[in-house]
């Protein structure tokens, strides 16, 4: 099983009560820290849910930075990993993560067997969650916070910095997933740049 094939069965089994529900959305490949990382799925409604997959085939070489980015933007998030690298994964994820094996029947289908149950986040970082924004809907949302336009005009690093500051973590999720939902398009064309104070993330 390799990833693709671990995502479209995930999607059909446990997913699809969110691919139909009200002001629900499901993404794949949900960018974090500005593109840095990728969430194999995200899920978004009252809280943002997180989901990486680890298939057998897959290094767990960037695990640790993968965990932290993961952690820094969702409520919850679960594990979906393959029995080849269940325990290993199992120890290195934080206690508060779900982990749910996903095994290869007799015939060729995939199943999936909760082994961890996972529970909420408390350390949501508010910086990371408004990072998700691009700099024209965190532009937006300070406008509607009556913050001065010429401030509108500086690096992304210093709109999140503000929206950090100024609201309050509920607030600014809501925020954030309006925004999220309402997109057209899911392929932020906004990359890095020398002068936006993220630069840095451009070296991936």
């Amino acid at each position: 099983m390799d990833d693709a094939q671990i995502r479209e069965a995930f999607h059909r089994s446990k997913l699809r009560k969110y691919h139909h529900a009200a002001n629900t959305l499901v993404v794949n490949e949900l960018g974090l820290k500005h593109g840095r990382y990728r969430a194999d799925i995200a899920v978004i409604n009252g809280h943002f849910i997180g989901f990486e997959i680890k298939s057998d085939e897959d290094s767990l070489g960037r695990l640790t930075e993968q965990v932290q980015a993961y952690s820094d933007v969702f409520d919850r998030v679960t594990v979906v990993v393959g029995i080849k690298h269940a325990d290993v994964v199992s120890s290195k994820v934080p206690d508060w993560w779900g982990v749910t094996l996903a095994r290869k029947g007799p015939r060729g289908g995939i199943f999936f067997e909760s082994i961890r149950t996972g529970c909420f986040n408390k350390n949501v970082d508010a910086f990371s969650l408004a990072q998700l924004l691009w700099k024209n809907e965190a532009s937006g949302i300070l406008v509607e916070l009556d913050v001065p336009r010429r401030i509108l005009r500086q690096e992304r690093s210093i709109l999140y910095e503000l929206l950090a500051e100024s609201l309050s973590r509920v607030e600014l999720r809501r925020k954030v997933r309006d925004c999220l939902t309402r997109r057209g398009n899911w392929r932020c064309r906004e990359l890095p740049s020398p002068s936006d104070g993220l630069s840095q993330l451009a070296a991936m």
